[in-house]
């Protein structure tokens, strides 16, 4: 079952849902927080330091000392306004701000956390990281950098997107007994996209694979239709059709490719991606109405998307195609789409991404650190894959080839575009186990590992 992911309202109504429960939440965060400790001071005998804020999550803290006690471990508790005893430590726990955290930390309590951040051993934040915004992952003035991570009753988006990755530590999950059923968000698994990991039947040729048009490279800009095109092939699409502005006679790199015009790519198409190196020319835009009208799954990204941003007419029809619309803007093109600025995306980043997937009845990936996918019917995902070597030239544009493969070989909107997602940030993941990254990732390095990848995951689910 996939980890649920709960913004602070929906948190909200499960304490108030079970504020009768037996055993008590508290108690049952506690006890769960205590056991998580025990674990990562293994066999040492020096103190623990709690620092216990004076809300709930400080209330866990306590709890969790108590425990601690209980089991021969001293727990050395500092509350607000304590002055923290110098000695040596076997863990510190940030139980100081939890979900209800709404201004920035200054002050003291700043200072503290400052204290904090100095500490060389492990340490263990209760829920999340004191400063941290639960649901968007905005550092609230300071925050506290732990190494591990216990989120009760269910994860939160603000642990895997934003700055939250490079807070939380090690994230782990204590449900405290609640079954999670009926909320739409959750971190991005397998079970996302498990249906289309099929073997291809041995019975099989190239039209059974579908056909992928991939429309752009305008002057200057080639590189990234072909990028985005060599993606397309190497995921499996049967053959792709490239409509570049710019014409060329053959890539070199990948002959296999058949290089087009944009009209008669688009007219070969089983799915299309339209947009990486379009420009915003006339013809550009042209194109780009042409490619809504015709009714095959179609993923817009790059310059469709800011062309959209500036023609609202054209952005109602993208509204209203009955086929499968997928969007994968990054935080400046979703800014343009939501007549909104970058930073206000950046800060909002699970809301942006719902907004665009309404507006647009479209499936979309909202790119950054954490992408967050969000479909039509309310449904969104973060992805945990990935790393700053995705940060580079070219990165977006394989994605989107990535994804018009899956499409054009009959994926689901939906698990084509967590399909890809994942297995994008996983073959940057691979390359820098591999030591070959983060620094220096070029994008046309990840498409043969993410293929690789695919192939194993198809294989592990046959």
């Amino acid at each position: 079952m996939p980890t649920a992911l709960l913004r602070s309202p929906e948190l909200r109504e499960l304490e108030t849902r079970y504020a009768d429960a037996e055993p008590p939440l508290m108690e049952r965060a506690g006890r769960a927080a205590a056991a998580f400790a025990r674990q990562l001071i293994g066999s040492s005998r020096a103190p623990v330091l709690v620092l216990a804020g004076p809300g709930n999550n400080g209330g866990d803290a306590r709890v969790m000392a108590r425990i601690l006690g209980e089991r021969g471990i001293h727990a050395v508790v500092v509350g607000p306004g304590d002055t923290v005893p110098y000695g040596e430590y076997s863990l510190v726990v940030d139980g100081l701000f939890g979900i209800g955290l709404t201004r920035p930390i200054s002050g003291p309590h700043a200072d503290l956390i400052a204290r904090i951040n100095t500490f060389p051993g492990p340490v263990l934040a209760l829920d999340l990281p004191s400063g941290l915004d639960a649901d968007t992952g905005r550092v609230m003035g300071v925050a506290v950098r732990a190494t591990h991570t216990l989120s009760f009753i269910g994860g939160k988006p603000g642990l895997y997107t934003l700055d939250g990755p490079d807070h939380c530590g090690a994230v782990s999950v204590a449900d405290l007994g609640l079954s999670l059923t009926d909320f739409p968000g959750a971190l991005l698994g397998i079970d996302d996209f498990r249906d289309g990991l099929t073997p291809r039947p041995r019975n099989s040729h190239k039209g059974s694979h579908g056909s992928l048009g991939v429309i752009g490279g305008a002057a200057g800009m080639t590189g990234a239709a072909l990028l985005a095109a060599r993606a397309g092939l190497k995921l499996g699409a049967g053959r792709v059709f490239v409509g570049l502005l710019q014409a060329l006679a053959v890539d070199p790199l990948q002959p296999e490719l058949m290089l087009r015009s944009p009209d008669d790519a688009l007219a070969q198409a089983t799915a299309a991606v339209v947009g990486p190196g379009l420009g915003a020319s006339d013809p550009a835009l042209e194109i780009l109405r042409h490619a809504i009208s015709i009714e095959v799954p179609l993923l817009l990204d790059a310059d469709a998307l800011n062309l959209l941003a500036t023609h609202p007419v054209l952005a109602a029809r993208v509204a209203r195609r009955t086929a499968p619309t997928l969007l994968t803007p990054h935080p400046a093109e979703a800014a343009r789409l939501l007549a909104s600025s970058t930073a206000a995306i950046q800060t909002e980043r699970v809301a942006a991404a719902l907004d665009l997937a309404r507006h647009f009845r479209a499936h979309v990936a909202l790119k950054g650190y954490g992408t967050v996918i969000a479909h039509p019917d309310g449904r969104w995902r973060v992805n945990s894959t990935g790393n700053p070597g995705l940060a580079s030239g070219g990165s977006g544009d394989v994605l989107s080839g990535m994804i018009g493969a899956l499409l054009a070989q009959g994926w689901p909107a939906a698990a084509a575009l967590s399909a890809a997602v994942h297995l994008h940030g996983a073959a940057a993941d691979a390359l820098v186990a591999a030591g070959d990254g983060p620094i220096g990732i070029a994008a046309g390095e990840l498409i043969p590992v993410a293929r690789r990848l695919l192939n194993r995951l198809i294989a592990a689910n046959a």
